[in-house]
């Protein structure tokens, strides 16, 4: 099946939390899924891991963003984040969650197959 490469964009908790749900629903079908945080994006990925709608999630018997990640994680939903965003950030590896890795847009886009998919939120 072909992949889904997913860059975030921007440094939105629901943007995020989207592209989250919509790479771990990939990963559920069987399909290989990969998110790239890119620029102010990278600050997502900060711990502690929260954002505005981690409240309204569990309220309504979702996971919260932390949990969502390590789901996702654990279906197999790969998490790169741009070693230029970290820098803007002020981020050192230390700073992301685990199993979380730094790269750069060129090394994600090259990690394509042919006949992959690539969406931006």
């Amino acid at each position: 099946m072909p992949g889904l490469n997913i860059i975030v964009a921007s440094a939105d908790g629901q943007r995020f939390y989207a592209a989250l749900e919509t790479a771990a629903a990939a990963a559920a079908l069987g399909r290989p899924a990969r998110l790239f945080l890119q620029g102010e994006a990278a600050a997502l990925l900060r711990i502690p891991v929260s954002f505005d709608g981690d409240a309204a999630r569990r309220a309504a018997g979702q996971p919260d963003l932390v949990s969502l990640i390590a789901e996702a994680m654990a279906m197999g939903v790969r998490l790169t984040v741009c070693q230029s965003g970290m820098a803007l950030a002020h981020m050192v590896a230390s700073d992301l969650v685990p199993q979380v890795r730094a790269g750069g847009l060129v090394s994600f886009l090259t990690d394509a197959e042919p006949g992959d998919q690539l969406v931006t939120y």
